[in-house]
């Protein structure tokens, strides 16, 4: 029987490295900020989610409890 090298998953859930959940459609990140992070840019969201192009950051939407 052949080797057969493992199958990756390339999902979000897989690549993501840092995920943030928010009720707002609108964010900002600065990379955590201090000498490791990145200029301060504004996202908006379009679909749920929203990947900063400088720390590849994940905003995910999620509706606030009523």
């Amino acid at each position: 029987m052949p080797n057969q090298a493992p199958q990756s998953d390339t999902s979000i859930d897989s690549l993501a490295t840092d995920r943030a959940y928010t009720s707002k459609t609108e964010v900002s990140c600065n990379g955590d900020g201090g000498a490791l992070g990145h200029p301060k840019v504004f996202l908006h969201m379009e679909n749920g989610q929203v990947d900063c192009p400088y720390c590849d950051r994940v905003f995910i939407f999620e509706k606030a409890a009523d």
